[in-house]
C-alpha cells in the first residue's frame, strides 16, 4: 500500500474506534441529545458520518455503496431519501 493509502486506512480505523468508544453504552434517549437548538442529534451524526464515509469510498474505489448496496436504507427506516447523506438536512 502507498503512504497516502496506509494514512487513510489509519484515519478512517481512528474514526471508527473513536465513534465505538463514544456511542458504547449509550441509551436511545442519549443518543437522541441534541446539545443546542440547532444541532443534529448524536445519533443522526454518526449516520451523517458513516454515510458520507461509504459515499465517498464508495466512488473512489469504484464500488457500490454498502448503504444502498446492502439495502441498509430498508432497514433503518428513515424519512430520507434512499441516497441521502445529510447535506442539506437540519435540526
Amino acid at each position: 500500500m502507498t503512504a497516502s493509502g496506509d494514512l487513510l486506512v489509519d484515519a478512517f480505523g481512528r474514526i471508527r474506534e473513536t465513534v465505538h468508544e463514544v456511542v458504547d453504552g449509550l441509551s436511545p434517549d442519549e443518543l437522541a441529545v441534541r446539545l443546542d437548538d440547532g444541532a443534529n442529534s448524536i445519533a443522526w451524526l454518526v449516520w451523517h458520518l458513516t454515510r458520507i464515509q461509504d459515499d465517498h469510498i464508495a466512488e473512489a474505489a469504484g464500488l457500490d455503496e454498502v448503504w444502498i448496496a446492502q439495502d441498509w436504507s430498508a432497514r433503518f427506516e428513515l424519512p430520507f431519501p434512499r441516497r441521502a447523506t445529510g447535506y442539506g438536512h437540519s435540526p
